[in-house]
């Protein structure tokens, strides 16, 4: 194995041991066990395809379109407000946020450049260059 898959064989297990890795992967137990979001994740998905099969038909209802879209907008209000899905929102939320880092320290590295993450508001930022 070359020194690059190395090296980045070690990163990845530092990272699977961070606390935002830790955090997520609760969070991802705690979302495949919860029955109530399974059964509304999975009714959700379910007027989906209905409602995309409805859409398919060359002479659409527009009642039961907008009957099934009114269901998911519900299913969807829902779901996003179930603790459970709140922390496995956040905790992919920083995730993404560790690998980001991760990947510009890298990009900073190979290229001699910080990745710029600007966002013009200044309580985002840890700092300007």
């Amino acid at each position: 194995m070359n020194k690059i898959m190395e090296l980045a064989q070690l990163l990845g297990k530092a990272i699977k041991e961070d606390e935002a890795v830790k955090r997520m992967e609760a969070a991802t137990e705690a979302y495949k066990a919860d029955a109530d979001l399974q059964y509304k994740v999975a009714e959700y998905n379910v007027q989906t395809m209905a409602l995309t099969a409805e859409y398919k038909k060359p002479e659409k209802d527009m009642e039961v379109i907008h009957a099934i879209e009114t269901r998911i907008n519900t299913l969807y209000d829902e779901i996003a407000a179930l603790p459970v899905m709140v922390e496995y929102n956040a905790a992919q939320e920083g995730v993404n946020a560790l690998m980001n880092e991760v990947n510009a320290e890298i990009t900073f590295h190979v290229t001699g450049e910080k990745p710029s993450s600007c966002t013009h508001d200044c309580s985002t930022c840890a700092g300007c260059h």
